[in-house]
């Protein structure tokens, strides 16, 4: 869907970015609905998670389609996707915000870490979510679930255009997670916010500053006061940022 490459200098920019920061700097450019919704850490982890996304879709599950035998087959889409998504990447699951079933347990994430994933995000659930909390890799879903997948979600297509907590995701969009949850960022617009975010985050660590030593918001947060402007720059120029 994209030609687009995540540099590795990228990358490490949007290691040191919010989600809230990044949500603002698309809201400036009319994207509003770039947070996935529903979705929360399986456990915290200290790295923001940033990788491109490759997708898996579901779609709700139909008896005759859907007995355990399915898992024998060596091309089950479900599977294929966990051997397939790419090194440093995301594997983003559509399961229409159906957590009822699970989307994937801690064997296929484990095999999914040790490829190499950059992360999983689901709108759906997991089972056996405590394996999944405990690798170095993040996940995000909606919330644990035992029951298989194979309950209600057929895995149907691989690396295509989805809808993940209601948020539009494309193969190759570029996802940044943190303990707040995820944002999208469609891969074209992805080296100018990471620029962009970049320099919001100096700004901010300079306010939290300021408003920790006891100065007022008003002027400064926006900054419409000369005097925050100057203040700022004096204050990157000393710690070299």
């Amino acid at each position: 869907m994209t030609d687009y490459v995540l540099s590795e200098a990228t990358r490490a920019k949007f290691k040191k970015i919010s989600t809230a920061s990044i949500a603002t700097a698309l809201f400036k450019r009319g994207l509003r609905n770039q947070f996935i919704q529903g979705v929360v850490p399986v456990a915290p982890k200290a790295e923001v998670m940033v990788g491109q996304a490759f997708t898996l879709r579901y779609i709700p599950a139909r008896e005759d389609r859907n007995p355990i035998t399915v898992f024998q087959n060596p091309n089950h889409p479900q599977r294929v996707a966990m051997e397939t998504c790419p090194p440093g990447q995301v594997l983003v699951m559509d399961a229409r915000k159906d957590a009822r079933a699970a989307t994937a347990g801690s064997i296929l994430i484990t095999r999914l870490a040790l490829r190499g994933a950059a992360g999983v995000v689901s709108d759906g659930g997991f089972r056996d979510a405590e394996g999944i909390g405990a690798l170095d890799m993040p996940a995000y879903y909606a919330k644990p679930s035992a029951p298989t997948n194979l309950t209600l979600h057929e895995a149907l297509d691989i690396n295509v255009p989805i809808s993940c907590g209601d948020v539009a995701v494309f193969p190759g969009d570029v996802l940044v997670g943190d303990r707040d949850g995820v944002m999208v960022i469609p891969a074209h617009l992805a080296d100018e916010i990471a620029d962009e975010c970049t320099n919001m985050e100096t700004f901010e660590d300079f306010v939290l500053e300021q408003v920790k030593a006891g100065e007022t918001i008003i002027g400064l947060y926006p900054c419409t006061k000369e005097e925050h402007r100057q203040k700022f720059q004096a204050w990157r120029k000393e710690t070299g940022r």
